[in-house]
C-alpha cells in the first residue's frame, strides 16, 4: 500500500512539473489555449464621423419613419421621438455605423426600416437626442457635437 501511494505522488509530480515546464515554455506561464487567442486579429472601430444630413433640401424631404405603435418597450419610445424630432435625428450620425452597412444617411434613416428596432445604439442615439432638445434646449448641430462626443471612439 505505501508503495502505491509513493507512486502516485511521483506520479502526481512529474505531471505537474511537464505542465509548468510547458506553461513557462509558451510565453510567460499562459497556456497555449490563451496563446492562440492572442493571435486573434483585434477589432477596431472606425475614428470617422458617420454619414448625416447638411442639406436643409433633403431636411424637407425626409422620408417618414415607420409607425411607433409596430414596436414596444424603449423601441416605441425611439420610434416615437423619430416621430416628432425627425429633422433634429437626421442631422445626427447614427454610431452604429450602418452608413457603411445599410447605405443609411443619418439617424433618422435608421427609423425609416426596422433596424432600431434591434439596435441599441440607434436607440440610446434618439433618447439621448430627444433629451438634449427637450430638456436643455439645444440646437441639432449642439446635438450633433455630443452625440459624436458621447457615441464617438474615444
Amino acid at each position: 500500500m505505501n508503495r502505491k501511494k509513493i507512486l502516485i505522488v511521483a506520479l502526481v509530480a512529474v505531471v505537474t512539473t511537464i505542465t509548468v515546464a510547458l506553461l513557462i515554455g509558451n510565453g510567460k506561464g499562459k497556456s497555449s489555449l490563451s496563446n492562440k487567442n492572442s493571435m486573434r486579429p483585434q477589432r477596431t472601430l472606425p475614428t470617422r464621423v458617420p454619414a448625416y444630413v447638411t442639406d436643409g433640401k433633403a431636411l424637407a424631404s425626409l422620408a417618414p419613419t415607420l409607425p411607433p405603435e409596430r414596436f414596444f418597450g424603449r423601441a416605441r419610445e425611439a420610434y416615437q421621438i423619430a416621430r416628432e424630432i425627425p429633422e433634429t435625428l437626421a442631422q445626427l450620425p447614427c454610431y452604429c455605423y450602418c452608413d457603411e452597412g445599410f447605405g443609411h444617411k443619418s439617424l433618422h434613416t435608421c427609423y425609416e426600416s426596422e433596424h432600431s428596432a434591434t439596435c441599441s445604439t440607434c436607440i440610446m442615439e434618439a433618447l439621448v437626442a430627444y433629451r438634449l432638445q427637450k430638456q436643455e434646449g439645444l440646437t441639432p448641430a449642439q446635438i450633433r457635437d455630443r452625440i459624436i462626443q458621447e457615441f464617438g471612439p474615444k
